[in-house]
């Protein structure tokens, strides 16, 4: 089922990664993935998310094992003499440098774009920050729940009266990934045809405001920011959760027909009226909508609700706890829970790639990374440094005490 990276899409492509914690660990893993070689560069203390949690597994913080499969870890102290020459030495090996610190940090350190583009033209280079490289606010710092604040996203999250939530996953991070990992595609592919390197600037707060989507677009038509609707969609209704007798359903449907469908199905003379026939009377008669439909979902179990539906083509759901999900039989059928042989922990389970290729088998898993496993064998197989000249290079404490 799985084999060697040789015919994975980014086979030969080699990545030093400067990145830690969610956004930039993210993107990388996605590269590392699909077959590119992922040389992941660590303080002695390591990222940051090694020491966040729990939970723990014997002292390995589940956060970092969740995004840092197939890389390797090499752990050099930055502010030790000849540090900067290994690095660049690497990166002058590498196809494409990712780091996620402020705008500026790595200018400071001799490793920022205009430097290394001299040295290697063609590289890819690619700057995760929480605003930005550029504007009034690039040199403020950016997590994850800041930016769903500041970039929209709790202002349409949760009950109407209610506090502003922030996503239940850290969206804002993984989304970021995603866009640094398409940047860095387009810069490749770019590079393939002209020879030419790039340096990509993505940032937290661009990406999150880029999903508003049809929220921002109503708010730059109309003037009205829109609101927190709770479950409910602005757009659309019956679009959203219901409790049943005995759990909750969520039920999507998403135009006029399914609308009839469902009312065919339910058999409720009360809802087969012209006044709800199209989705617009629908959407302005919400309140009125929802009191009809409550006590008729109630009348029936998820389950049922789920097999009377779903039988009839409406889109519906359970609404699965992170448990019940991988007791899906989808999850095992799509390869979405791997298994890597881990070095402290022995056989450990993640979550799969959702990216399918059809004339691609998965790549050979490798489990996320000790501190520093891979600094001599890197450094061996990429500079040619012995073990009697790594030795030396350890007693100076290059690698960490």
């Amino acid at each position: 089922m799985s084999q060697s990276n040789s015919n994975q899409p980014f086979d030969g492509v080699t990545v030093v990664d400067f990145t830690r914690i969610l956004a930039g660990p993210y993107a990388t893993m996605m590269l590392g993935d699909l077959g590119a070689e992922i040389l992941k560069i660590e303080s002695p203390r390591g990222d940051d998310c090694r020491h966040w949690g729990p939970p723990f597994i014997d002292g390995e913080s589940a956060y970092f094992l969740a995004v840092n499969r197939n890389k390797k870890s090499v752990c050099i102290d930055l502010k030790k003499e000849g540090a900067l020459e290994i690095l660049l030495e690497l990166i002058d090996g590498a196809d494409v440098v990712i780091e996620n610190f402020r705008p500026g940090t790595m200018e400071r350190l001799g490793l920022g774009y205009e430097a290394l583009k001299q040295r290697r033209p063609g590289l890819v280079y690619c700057s995760i920050s929480g605003y930005g490289q550029s504007g009034p606010l690039s040199a403020r710092p950016g997590y994850d729940a800041v930016m769903q604040g500041e970039a929209g996203w709790m202002a349409l999250t949760g009950e109407p009266d209610g506090m502003p939530m922030k996503v239940g996953a850290s969206l804002a991070d993984i989304f970021t990934g995603m866009m640094a990992c398409e940047g860095i595609t387009a810069a490749l592919f770019r590079r393939e045809r002209t020879g030419e390197g790039e340096h990509i600037d993505v940032s937290l707060f661009d990406s999150v405001l880029s999903t508003l989507c049809y929220q921002a677009q109503g708010y730059l038509m109309t003037g009205t920011p829109p609101k927190r609707l709770g479950n409910r969609h602005s757009s659309l209704t019956p679009y959203e959760v219901f409790r049943t007798a005995d759990a909750h359903v969520i039920v999507g449907v998403g135009n006029d027909g399914l609308w009839k469908r469902f009312v065919d199905l339910v058999g409720r003379p009360e809802l087969d009226e012209r006044r709800f026939d199209v989705n617009s009377d629908r959407v302005a008669r919400y309140d009125e909508l929802r009191a009809l439909l409550e006590p008729v979902f109630a009348s029936r179990t998820t389950d049922e609700w789920v097999a009377l539906l779903d039988g009839a083509g409406i889109p519906v759901g359970r609404v699965r706890g992170v448990g019940e999900v991988f007791d899906n039989p989808q999850v095992e059928s799509r390869h979405m829970r791997l298994s890597v042989d881990h070095p402290k922990l022995g056989a450990l389970p993640l979550t799969g790639n959702p990216i399918k290729l059809g004339a691609t088998e998965e790549r050979d898993h490798v489990a996320p990374p000790m501190l520093g496993e891979h600094t001599e064998s890197v450094l061996e197989e990429r500079l040619s440094i012995d073990s009697e000249a790594f030795e030396r290079l350890r007693e100076r404490g290059l690698f960490g005490p």
